[in-house]
Formats: structure tokens, sequence, C-alpha cells
């Protein structure tokens, strides 16, 4: 292979942008095809009318406790630190997520509370256990405290994300949030937690602007390549081209082994004219409301505008790739305090 030869490369998310910048500093010309008008994938973010950075598609935290990649992405961004922290509305009241001793306080009355809390710590003997351990653990007190939590959170909550019950998924989704047995009330327990310092847009401008990189934006890739089965090779153009391709699988074999199961997500923006919206960055609402959770921009990461915050509300719906936008959706900004509404594959 001619050390020069280009490379294309499907997708500007994290795993195209990186792997483009490090076979361009090995002096591989590479050319970035992204379908989305910008670059960054999911992690895309912008500054609003108000000043306000805005996640386009949904909050998300750079966290990590491997060092090589705290160290590799900080050649592109300067990583201001920043503690997620969420919680869940649970019979009117906004607990931790995830939930922890503090929830233990807020929905039991001190005796009951000690003693589960004690009981907690006594037969795990670790700092947390997911809620299908402690649906089946032998002791009452903490079984019934995880019948609760299953009722009230992790099973509509379930329901309401993915659109089945919990019984139709894979066991694995209801143990990705923990219970935790302390008051620490971060969401992940990483060494490095932060957010870039410009935002993530300008982090993935940075690692790809490289002058062996070219980017094609507005582009779907899928009306180039074709698949040689008998080769076992891609073709772009009809020319038999390395491509790295991190896209959704199943469009690239056209569905040839079906469908997998995608969702989307529908975000709803509204600007209000006060400080403070919620008490933290992001408030799950597995009953109480059609939106699964709420997002305060200004909270992530801290923006002070003034006496004003932006809210989005967040929707799980099925996902289809022929919608308006094949699959993203943006509709401009609108009235009655709604900023707009986009669809994003998940």
């Amino acid at each position: 292979m001619d050390k020069l030869e280009e490379i294309i490369i499907v997708g500007s998310g994290f795993a195209g942008s990186i792997m483009a910048r490090l076979f361009a500093e090995q002096g591989r010309r590479i050319q970035v095809i992204e379908k989305r008008e910008q670059i960054a994938g999911n992690m895309c973010d912008y500054i609003d009318e108000n000043g306000i950075r805005i996640q386009k598609y949904g909050p998300h935290i750079f966290h990590t406790s491997i060092e090589s990649v705290y160290q590799f992405l900080s050649q592109y961004t300067e990583l201001e630190p920043y503690q997620l922290k969420c919680e869940v509305l649970i019979e009117g009241i906004s607990t931790p997520s995830p939930f922890n001793f503090r929830t233990i306080d807020q929905f039991y009355n001190p005796k009951e509370a000690e003693e589960l809390k004690n009981a907690l710590v006594s037969y795990y003997k670790k700092e947390s256990a997911t809620v299908l351990e402690m649906l089946n653990c032998e002791v009452d007190c903490i079984r019934e405290y995880a019948k609760f939590l299953f009722e009230k959170d992790y099973g509509p909550y379930t329901a309401k994300q993915w659109g089945k019950t919990y019984k139709e998924i894979d066991p694995s989704i209801l143990s990705r949030v923990p219970v935790v047995f302390h008051y620490k009330d971060t969401y992940f327990y990483d060494k490095y937690e932060g957010i870039p310092r410009d935002g993530f847009q300008a982090m993935f401008e940075s690692i790809l602007d490289h002058p062996n990189i070219t980017v094609s934006l507005n582009e779907d890739a899928l009306e180039h390549i074709t698949i040689d089965e008998e080769k076992s090779s891609l073709l772009y153009d009809g020319v038999q081209k390395t491509i790295i391709y991190t896209g959704a699988i199943d469009e690239l074999f056209d569905y040839k082994f079906g469908k997998l199961p995608y969702r989307s997500l529908y975000f709803e923006y509204e600007t209000h004219k006060v400080k403070d919206y919620q008490n933290v960055a992001i408030v799950a609402h597995p009953t109480d409301a059609q939106y699964t959770r709420i997002t305060e921009y200004t909270k992530l990461p801290f923006q002070d505008v003034g006496n004003k915050t932006v809210i989005a509300k967040e929707y799980s719906i099925l996902y289809d790739k022929n919608s308006i936008g094949g699959g993203v959706r943006t509709i401009l900004p609108g009235t009655n305090g709604v900023k707009h509404r986009c669809l994003s594959q998940v």
C-alpha cells in the first residue's frame, strides 16, 4: 500500500475523527465524509442566541480514568474540570442519580433509614450494587427498597426510553446505573471528568485540523459505497478503496441481515426567565411526563447569563431513517418559549 494512499473515513464523531488524525500523522491522505452539516457527531455543540452553549444532540460529559486517553485529547483542548450531577423526580421529590444514601433519607423515617443504610453496607461490603442484585436480596428491607426504586424509576424509565417493558430488554440495561451506598452525589467516578473549555465542537475542529485531512459535509457516503462480496471489499464510486465506516452497520449492508433496533431522541428547547430551573444539570422524569428527562444547559457547564436559562425536554421515539433530514431533523426557532426541535439517532 502506498504511504499516501487515500483513506476514506465515514463519520466525524470520536471514532472517525481520532482515526483520521492518527492516520494523517502517519502521512496518509484522509477524506472524512460526514452526512450532517457539521462535524463532531452527537458531540456537536453551539452558542445560541442567549449566549448559552447548547449540546445539540443531548448532554455529554468527557470522563475517563485512562491516562493515555486524557493525554491524547489534551493535545486538542483544555479540559475544564466539571463533575456531572443528576437527579430523578419521584413522587414530586428530586433525588440523586445514582440513588444514594440521601435518597433513603428522603423516603424513609430516620429510624428505618438508618437500619436500611446499615443493612446495605453490612450485606454488600462494597460501594454499589445493581437494582437486579438488590431485587433478589435475601434481606427483606433491601429487597423492598429495590422494589420501590424499580417501580418508581428503573421500570417506567426503561419502558419510556426503549419503548419496551423491562422483561423485553437485556437485563444489562437495568444495571447501567447502580445504587450506591454512600452520600457522594456525582454521576461518574473517573479520574478525569470535564468539558472542553471552548466546547466539543472546537475540540473536534482541532483534531481534524491537519493538512492531510479533508472534510466533506452534507454528503451521504452510502450513495457512493458498494460491497464487492466476491472480493470481500468495499468500493467507493466503483473503485476499491480503504474505507473506515463508523455509521450504522445495518444500513451499510442495506439491511441484508435485518434492521438493528435504534432509537431516536426528540428535543424541545425552552428559554425561561429564571436563574435556576432545576437543582442540577439533568433531571430524569420516569413517571410524571411524556419526556424522559430535562437538561438545563446553563448548568452544563455552569454559564452565567443573568436571569435566564435554557432547558431541553428529551423524548425517546422510534428511529426512522426516512424522516425529514434522513433521521436527523431540525426545525427553525419558533415562538412561545420553544427554541427548536430536533431528532437524533442513538
